[in-house]
């Protein structure tokens, strides 16, 4: 942030909406990697047997409950992604990151691809432009931080 003096009124100028620090891709990361574990717990839940009431009455609300995970944390991912690429990049990052709009384009529509399956290529896709939005974000700042994961 720079100040300066107009007309005696000090005006302050900020790169972003919000003071510098404020933004991060971890959010983003977080999120798509609940989204992750929760496509593969479903994919690999096995239906019990038909004959057994409770036990399919129990594989139902597993089966929703990982499914209400894996679409909110998709939106949330969507969200911070969508924060970082309307309030942080500005049109002068394009010059240094000529492809910037395409890769948050598809991180995003990545997004959506994990809530409308249950595929963990699109999970682990989500992950890679999530990857590739980190190092960029963090090259912005002339950083060096590393990419990491709780898993």
């Amino acid at each position: 942030m720079t100040k300066m003096h107009v007309d005696d009124v000090l005006v302050a100028e900020a790169h972003c909406d919000g003071p510098c620090g404020v933004y991060d891709p971890a959010s983003a990361r977080i999120a798509a990697e609940a989204v992750l574990s929760m496509t593969k717990k479903l994919a690999a839940l096995e239906m019990p047997s038909h004959d057994d009431k409770q036990a399919v009455a129990a594989y139902h609300n597993v089966f929703a409950r990982y499914v209400a995970i894996k679409e909110e944390q998709a939106q949330l991912a969507k969200e911070e992604l969508l924060i970082l690429w309307t309030d942080y990049f500005k049109p002068a990052h394009l010059n240094d990151f000529p492809g910037l709009h395409d890769i948050f384009w598809k991180a995003a529509k990545l997004c959506s691809a994990c809530k409308v399956d249950i595929s963990i290529d699109h999970a682990n896709q989500l992950m890679d432009a999530i990857k590739q939005i980190h190092e960029i974000f963090w090259k912005s700042k002339g950083r060096d931080i590393p990419w990491y994961t709780s898993a």
